[in-house]
């Protein structure tokens, strides 16, 4: 495993711990298929881990580089507002770590095509 590089999942949370069946999932799935990464799942709030206990436990694991992605639907206030900070944060705290942060997934037209196609289907 490849303990240099790391994909975290950053979800928001909820209080019902059934809300991050799917995002367990999706860290799982991610992991099947990129077996040689460390893949984690981090939340904004409401569950654990949060995203600075995750990426301390990396750093402590020799990580130095992080690829970031918010597992949200829109560049909504969360994403653009809350996590900026967190990752800046971070950042000041662990100058010898990458993080790269990209774009809510919902703003891939990959996985809007997929949504798409699954809401169509229930017709």
């Amino acid at each position: 495993m490849n303990h240099t590089q790391a994909l975290i999942l950053f979800a928001h949370g909820a209080r019902d711990p059934r809300w991050a069946h799917p995002f367990e999932r999706l860290q799982k799935l991610a992991q099947e298929q990129k077996p040689d990464t460390i893949v984690k799942l981090a939340f904004l709030e409401l569950m654990e881990p949060r995203l600075p206990a995750v990426v301390t436990d990396l750093v402590a694991a020799g990580c130095m580089q992080i690829s970031l992605v918010p597992v949200f639907l829109g560049q909504g206030g969360h994403v653009l507002r809350d996590l900026p900070p967190m990752v800046e944060e971070l950042r000041a705290h662990y100058p010898q770590l990458s993080i790269t942060v990209s774009d809510a997934v919902g703003e891939s037209p990959a996985v809007l095509d997929a949504i798409a196609a699954y809401c169509i289907s229930q017709l």
